[in-house]
């Protein structure tokens, strides 16, 4: 079986490992969601991923909730990823973006307005009488439309902006997410209701993604198991075994889930993972995400159930992550007080591993 160090080909893209560089928000865009210099350094710094997930991206206005994110649906955001791009490939890297849509989770006072999602259901907040998230409206038909453009905009941007593909984020409560799971879609049109309506939206995303990208550049993100942001399934395995079979007809680079465990560090469930049943019905490339060592890691490739693995954390305080598995040397510690401040502190300063001269 592969170790992490091995090659894998996953769609268009040949990795030189399967430690991969899971997706990660850090907010060191501009105000206006334009990406900076800066965040050029941060992904060249970790170049030596078999490949990196860019953080997530908005689509458009009304999907981008958070400050200081960046979008890619303006020319001016487009360029200014041309020079993040290629100082990942002057470094040797591979990197992909991360299209988002935040549906209900998009604050209407970063948006401007009512957020979308799939019914009129507000998601709940740690501190709920400080609840920042609106009711959102039920998407129309033409919302949906509009959605789908501009999944397929964005998407065609990134491939402008020197991207080596694309992925959707369908996972962590976001809008897709919103449709896909039957503790927020309460719509009984053809978005709702059965397994088969809710990945509709999910499963036309991805068309018109593979339509503008083509499917060996195109990759898609879930999470099957455990609630996230206030969004769950009361039978997870009904929708996400039917989702998966979509998602195989497409020919995915690949599909990656992010599954909680029992005692999961960043959200944690009791629902058993599906990645076993998963695997046995998506044909392509499997990469997993949570709460991973390099020693389960492994495990997990020695079972055949992963092809590779994606950390996020870990690729914070460490952008030599492959090297230090490599050699076993110890990890740097991240700062979670900096994870979304302005500025390289806790974002570009954390060290390497010394070079030894040869003898």
């Amino acid at each position: 079986m592969p170790s992490l160090f091995d090659p894998i080909t996953i769609g268009a893209i040949q990795a030189p490992n399967r430690i991969f560089m899971a997706p990660l928000t850090r907010m060191r865009a501009s105000d206006d969601h334009v990406p900076t210099a800066l965040m050029g350094d941060y992904y060249s710094q970790r170049a030596s991923a078999g490949l990196i997930i860019a953080e997530a991206i908005g689509i458009s206005r009304i999907g981008l909730g958070w400050p200081r994110t960046p979008g890619i649906w303006t020319a001016e955001q487009t360029e200014a990823w041309k020079p993040v791009t290629a100082a990942v490939h002057a470094a040797g890297g591979r990197i992909m973006a991360q299209l988002w849509h935040m549906g209900r989770l998009a604050r209407p006072d970063t948006i401007g307005s009512d957020s979308i999602s799939s019914s009129p259901v507000r998601a709940p907040y740690a501190v709920p009488d400080k609840n920042p998230y609106g009711t959102p409206r039920a998407a129309t038909l033409d919302d949906i439309k509009r959605t789908l453009d501009e999944y397929a905009s964005a998407a065609r941007n990134a491939i402008a902006a020197g991207f080596d593909g694309v992925q959707v984020h369908s996972a962590n409560g976001y809008l897709i997410d919103q449709f896909l799971r039957n503790g927020v879609n309460a719509r009984d049109d053809d978005y709702g209701g059965s397994p088969e309506n809710r990945i509709r939206l999910m499963r036309e995303v991805m068309e018109r993604v593979v339509a503008e990208v083509g499917g060996d550049r195109a990759a898609i993100r879930l999470s099957p198991n455990g609630e996230s942001q206030g969004t769950d399934d009361s039978d997870p395995e009904s929708v996400f075994l039917p989702a998966a079979r979509a998602l195989d007809k497409l020919g995915l680079a690949f599909l990656e889930l992010r599954e909680l465990t029992p005692n999961g560090t960043y959200g944690a469930t009791n629902v058993p993972k599906l990645s076993p049943k998963i695997r046995q019905v998506f044909s392509g490339p499997l990469v997993l995400n949570q709460d991973y060592t390099a020693e389960s890691a492994q495990a997990d490739l020695d079972s055949g159930l992963a092809d590779a693995i994606s950390w996020g954390r870990k690729y914070i305080g460490n952008p030599d992550l492959v090297e230090r598995f490599r050699t076993g040397a110890p990890l740097n510690e991240d700062n979670p007080k900096t994870w979304y401040i302005r500025g390289p502190e806790g974002y570009t300063d954390y060290p390497k591993l010394a070079v030894t001269a040869a003898a």
